[in-house]
C-alpha cells in the first residue's frame, strides 16, 4: 500500500467550493476513493464587528485559490485532480513535481497545531473601521464622546481614539463593540 500524503492543489480565486465538490465526483466517477481519501478548504472562523458594535461571525479562507487533497500520488490520480476545471496545478517544488506537505505545515495550515492544549484556533476580528475615521463612543464611562480613531488593533479588538476631555485631546483605548460610526 502506497503512504497517502497532503498536497497543495493551486485553483482559481473563489472556485475553491467548486473545485472540491467537481474533484469529489471525478474520484467516484473514476473509482479512486481508495487512493484519493480527503479534500480540506483551510478556513478560520471570522468575527466581524459592524455598525453599533453588533458581531457577525462567518467562515474565511485562509489561502483563497488553494485546496489541500490527501492522495497516493501516481500518474492516474495526478491526472485525475490536474484535470479537474478550476484546478490550474499543483504546489511543488520546480513546478513539475508536486511537493506533499510535511504533517507540521498541515497542521498549521488547518489550525490543528497543538489544538488539544490551546483548545479552538483563535478567532479574528476583522472591522471596518480605520484610522481617521470619526466615531462616538456608545458605552462605558465615556459613552457619547465623539472623537477620532488613531489606530485600529484588529488581534486585540480594540481601537486607540482620540478624545477631547475637559479641552484636551486624550487617546483613550476602546474596545470595537464600544464604538459606532459617524457619518
Amino acid at each position: 500500500m502506497v503512504a497517502k500524503h497532503w498536497y497543495v492543489v493551486h485553483t482559481y480565486s473563489g472556485y475553491e467550493n467548486k473545485v472540491k465538490t467537481d474533484l469529489e465526483h471525478r474520484i467516484e466517477t473514476f473509482g479512486m476513493q481508495d487512493r484519493i481519501v480527503d479534500i480540506q478548504i483551510p478556513t478560520e472562523e471570522v468575527t466581524e464587528v459592524k455598525e453599533g458594535g453588533k458581531r457577525e461571525t462567518k467562515e474565511q479562507k485562509v489561502f483563497p485559490g488553494y485546496v489541500l487533497v490527501r492522495m497516493e500520488m501516481d500518474d492516474n490520480t495526478w491526472t485525475v485532480v490536474r484535470n479537474t476545471p478550476g484546478v490550474t496545478g499543483f504546489v511543488g517544488l520546480d513546478g513539475s513535481k508536486p511537493a506533499p506537505l510535511r504533517r507540521s505545515e498541515y497542521n498549521k495550515m488547518m489550525h490543528k497545531d497543538d489544538a488539544s492544549k490551546k483548545g479552538p484556533a483563535p478567532k479574528r476580528v476583522a472591522s471596518s473601521f480605520e484610522k481617521g475615521q470619526t466615531i462616538k463612543v456608545v458605552s462605558g464611562p465615556l459613552a457619547d464622546f465623539d472623537g477620532t480613531i488613531s489606530e485600529v488593533d484588529t488581534e486585540a479588538n480594540k481601537v486607540r481614539v482620540m478624545l477631547t476631555i475637559f479641552g484636551r485631546e486624550t487617546p483613550v483605548e476602546l474596545t470595537l463593540d464600544q464604538i459606532r460610526s459617524i457619518d
